[in-house]
């Protein structure tokens, strides 16, 4: 009754179950399912568990996963439980997405407890991973260059939406989550197979697990004995490393998770934008957390996330100017603004904001009158008063899309367009040098995207208003100014917003 015991331990100190639930349990057949099963069918009384017995063939083996498959659904029936037995052809779909054979089935038999989770109604699934599986996994995380997230190995309870399966819709209960459970995750195999021996518990034998051609076989049976000529207690080893990483990770995650809010502008499925100056106030340990959060709300698929993708964008993000771009995995990349960055599909075309924009046309001005601005919400507004009915209060400009100009140097033969190469202009408060409309809307830090939309008031001779940033300092009202041209924009009542 040891082994029952730690078990139970484990259970109530992760709290894995509780009373009332129902749990399907993931046979394979092997000695660690057998033995999870057989410690829970001790346990069933105890928390009041609905155990329900699933099996996916995984169609490598031919006549021995045929064989498996029969064996779980005898004991299954032997012990007088319900279950669920199905195949599926790994091999063909580990072709179809261009997986390893080992990540076709992953994604596969969890896909299937899944399911058969959802038809049953229950919120947990357990499967059989011990403490040597542990250990392996870690190494194998650690070769392929992980971080903590990786480096602290399985949990003993996760949440199997986070499990990144391509092309598998995880359907959840009624309870809308739908955990996994490892009951046996501190539990070394050779006590596994003690207690098979013990209860004369029969597994089956998988000679695949031999098959060194798999990675984690060849992790099992040459990587971790090799250690073991180093330290004969590597595994002991490696577990606490995992313990300890696991805290460190918890309290990054929570740092990551405060950053996150403080540095997110807006969220979608296809971009998330980021508030360029609080980023790169960050410690570098936090901005790689937020850009890695973002790579991975963007393609929850997504499982091993490039260590060269996320340096490349940390050294554009940190370093680069407005404009450029970095490419990050499966069709994403990281965009520079001016004030922003943002992560997203390579296709992705930022929304244009509400705001009074031309699109390829121009418009002349109805003075006095309303003047529609084509394909647009919008209008602008023209109006001649006297310089005496102005105090110097409204002549201030402090509503970017309203402008007041000396009516006598602007003339009546005004037009609205969007800017042309060569425009040229006086920026207000630069006295009358002229700068090109480009270098100003550069300067100005106007999008990209916008600045072909920004709308011109030109005259006959000049421009005279970069709408919504800035008048030409020559058509300022002055003190000798007798007649003011009042220009707004507006939302046009006629178009019903």
């Amino acid at each position: 009754m040891e082994l029952l015991e730690r078990v139970k331990g484990t259970i109530n100190h992760y709290h894995l179950l509780g009373s009332g639930d129902a749990v399907v349990v993931g046979v394979s057949g092997g000695p660690d399912s057998l033995c999870l099963l057989h410690l829970l069918l001790c346990l069933r009384d105890e928390y009041a568990l609905s155990l329900h017995v699933a099996h996916l063939n995984h169609c490598l083996r031919g006549a021995e996963a045929d064989t498996d498959a029969a064996f779980v659904a005898h004991l299954a029936d032997e012990w007088g439980l319900p279950a669920s037995i199905e195949s599926r052809d790994v091999g063909a779909l580990a072709k179809e997405r261009k997986l390893a054979v080992e990540e076709a089935a992953r994604q596969a038999r969890y896909a299937f407890l899944a399911r058969v989770a959802s038809q049953v109604g229950a919120s947990k699934i357990a499967v059989g991973h011990n403490a040597d599986d542990q250990v392996e996994t870690i190494l194998m995380h650690w070769l392929r260059g992980s971080g903590l997230a990786g480096l602290r190995g399985m949990r003993p309870v996760s949440r199997l939406q986070e499990l990144r399966l391509k092309g598998e819709e995880i359907k959840v209960g009624r309870k809308g989550e739908l955990l996994l459970i490892r009951p046996l995750l501190e539990v070394p195999r050779s006590e596994i197979e003690a207690y098979c021996a013990a209860h004369d518990l029969q597994p089956r034998f998988d000679r695949s697990n031999l098959d060194t051609t798999y990675y984690r076989n060849r992790v099992r049976h040459e990587l971790l004995p090799f250690l073991e000529t180093f330290n004969p207690r590597i595994r002991e080893v490696i577990l606490r490393s995992a313990v300890i990483i696991a805290a460190d990770y918890a309290y990054l995650h929570k740092q990551a998770g405060q950053a996150w809010a403080e540095v997110t502008i807006a969220e979608s499925t296809q971009a998330i934008a980021f508030d360029l100056e609080k980023w790169r106030a960050l410690p570098l340990s936090l901005q790689r957390s937020t850009l890695r959060e973002a790579i991975h709300r963007l393609r929850r698929s997504l499982r091993n996330i490039n260590w060269v993708h996320v340096e490349n964008a940390l050294r554009v993000l940190q370093e680069g100017t407005t404009g450029m771009a970095v490419t990050l995995p499966r069709g994403l990349e990281a965009r520079m603004g001016y004030e922003k960055f943002l992560v997203c599909d390579e296709a992705y075309v930022e929304p244009l904001p509400d705001l009074p924009l031309l699109r390829d046309v121009e418009v002349s001005l109805h003075i006095p009158g309303r003047t529609p601005l084509p394909g647009s919400d919008w209008c602008i507004i023209a109006q001649v008063v006297d310089r005496d009915a102005l105090d110097d209060k409204a002549l201030r400009h402090t509503n970017p899309w309203q402008a007041y100009l000396d009516y006598d140097v602007t003339g009546s033969k005004l037009r609205l367009r969007p800017r042309s190469t060569g425009d040229r202009f006086c920026p207000q408060g630069l006295g009358k040098k002229p700068t090109t409309v480009n270098s100003f809307m550069i300067n100005a830090k106007i999008p990209r995207a916008w600045r072909d939309m920004i709308p011109l008031l030109v005259s006959p001779s000049r421009v005279l208003w970069v709408a919504g940033w800035r008048i030409d300092e020559r058509a300022k009202v002055m003190d000798t100014t007798t007649r003011v041209l009042s220009l707004a924009f507006e939302k046009d009542s006629k178009s019903g917003a």
